[in-house]
């Protein structure tokens, strides 16, 4: 069974179901595995490392032209709003749709709405979604506290809905957050979202860019086993503004510095230089592996497909028998 809501059309998939940016991990392999299992990838723009774009972008556009497979880009606003031009380079690749996130997105909407593509914007908060609505988005992604990487403090169950509201049938809805499998799909159909964003599910795939000794944390993890904290943040020397706290799971590192992050500012000389060491060797009891609640649903390392397929079947499933399930 297919499940066809006004997401598809726009963004001209077979299922709707996106890969979130995740920078780094979303790479040009993982962003084509998802699309050609009937889904929307994005590519994880990130903080704007222009070589690696350039080259993934590469990778990526001459299959999905031959293929005809729609694709985007996804960058940190705030990051991109530093170096401009690597929206441009997305654009000329052929990026048709770009996700924007944590920042103003007015600054950008004219280029990309010119360039004929999809104006994606994140949110947390009803109060985002307003300004981004302002801006002209064209789709939001409704993103709850439950995600992997930053975000804020909303859980999805309440935040999906309240931005549905806010957008009414014009604007498509993505709920993004704790979503590991087709009951969370299912759900959040349900919430007034035409799709779901994945990002933690597709990190733990045999596509997705990274060592396999994160992914492998992810499928031992459980949803306790996360944490939001600015730690990892400080430890890379890249401290976000408030409200965004980035959530990661737990590990010897984060359990030695939470509620000591003046601590760990302080001895930042000493612990900079041995964090990023870590994270160059995949020592993950020091690096951060970027992960969400979703990791309790996660139980293997599957191709993107399977997780797309799996997805699909169940959600249909309970959407069309959901009825035999009340007393």
């Amino acid at each position: 069974m297919a499940l066809r809501t006004t997401l598809n059309a726009m963004l001209g998939v077979k299922h709707p179901i996106l890969l979130a940016p995740m920078d780094i991990v979303a790479d040009a392999r993982l962003t084509l595995a998802v699309a050609e299992a009937g889904g929307f990838g994005f590519l994880g723009g990130g903080y704007g490392d222009e070589a690696w774009l350039r080259r993934e972008l590469t990778e990526l556009a001459g299959p999905a032209r031959e293929r005809g497979l729609p694709f985007g880009a996804g960058f940190i606003t705030w990051s991109l709003a530093r170096k401009p031009e690597l929206l441009d380079i997305a654009l000329d690749h052929g990026a048709g749709a770009i996700w924007l996130s944590f920042g103003d997105p007015a600054i950008f909407a004219t280029r990309i709405r010119a360039a004929g593509a999809k104006l994606i914007c994140q949110v947390q908060t009803e109060a985002m979604a307003k300004a981004c609505l302002d801006a002209g988005a064209d789709i939001l992604v409704a993103q709850g506290a439950e995600a992997g990487g930053h975000g804020v403090s909303r859980g999805t169950l309440t935040l999906v809905p309240a931005v549905a509201d806010l957008c009414g049938p014009r604007v498509p809805v993505v709920a993004a957050g704790g979503i590991g499998d087709g009951r969370g799909l299912a759900a959040c159909l349900m919430l007034g979202a035409a799709g779901v964003a994945l990002g933690t599910r597709f990190y733990a795939t045999v596509e997705a860019a990274g060592f396999q000794a994160a992914k492998q944390r992810i499928v031992g993890a459980g949803g306790d086993d996360s944490m939001r904290s600015v730690v990892f943040d400080i430890s890379r020397r890249n401290v976000w503004p408030a409200p965004f706290t980035g959530r990661c799971l737990r590990n010897a590192h984060l359990e030695r510095w939470a509620g000591r992050e003046l601590d760990l500012m302080r001895s930042i000389d000493q612990e900079g230089p041995r964090y990023a060491a870590a994270r160059a060797a995949g020592d993950f009891e020091i690096a951060a592996v970027i992960a969400g609640e979703a990791a309790a649903l996660i139980h293997d390392i599957p191709k993107a497909a399977d997780v797309v397929a799996r997805m699909i079947d169940t959600a249909s499933e309970l959407l069309r028998d959901g009825a035999d399930h009340l007393g």
